[in-house]
């Protein structure tokens, strides 16, 4: 049971996901984040954006790659959480503005994004004032992290991604 990765054909390169067995260490804060949910089986699934500019300077520009990239995520993981859920998979993902479950609301726990990347795929970190900001290996900090989570196999969560860029492609070419 090691890492799964792989690369969405979406992405056009822009878009890194990854599906991970949820380590020991995480079991704790998977199980404060989703309460009466057993982190057994559970995956726990980061993506990255690879973003136009270094999300550490501030600005408008800034504001409005992240607020796209925040647009983007949030399409993407509803669709393959309604996919997900409509074969009757349990399934969340978190608000990366907020840290906070979007699907299973009945926690206030703040998901670690940062630590999560740290430890599932050995990212480093850097301080910019008081926030950490992630380093993608390629990407540096230009980069917009968020997790989605499944309790499914890989290749039903595979086919659940696949099923989400084909609808999101059906409506943008482009994307």
């Amino acid at each position: 049971r090691g890492r799964l990765q792989w690369r969405s054909s979406t992405s056009r390169r822009r878009y890194g996901i990854s599906a991970h067995a949820c380590p020991k260490r995480h079991k704790m804060e998977a199980e404060a984040m989703f309460p009466g949910v057993s982190s057994d089986g559970l995956l726990v699934i980061p993506t990255c954006q690879r973003t136009k500019m270094d999300l550490v300077q501030t600005g408008e520009p800034v504001d409005i790659e992240k607020d796209f990239c925040l647009e983007r995520f949030l399409d993407f993981a509803e669709r393959v959480t309604n996919v997900l859920r409509a074969d009757g998979v349990w399934c969340d993902y978190i608000d990366p503005c907020s840290g906070l479950s979007m699907v299973n609301r009945d926690s206030q726990h703040i998901y670690g994004e940062i630590d999560a990347l740290v430890t599932l795929l050995n990212y480093q970190t850097t301080n910019s004032g008081c926030c950490k900001v992630v380093l993608h290996p390629t990407w540096g900090s230009a980069v917009y992290p968020a997790s989605m989570f499944a309790k499914c196999s890989a290749e039903t969560l595979k086919a659940a991604i696949a099923k989400a860029e084909a609808e999101i492609r059906a409506k943008d070419p482009e994307a």
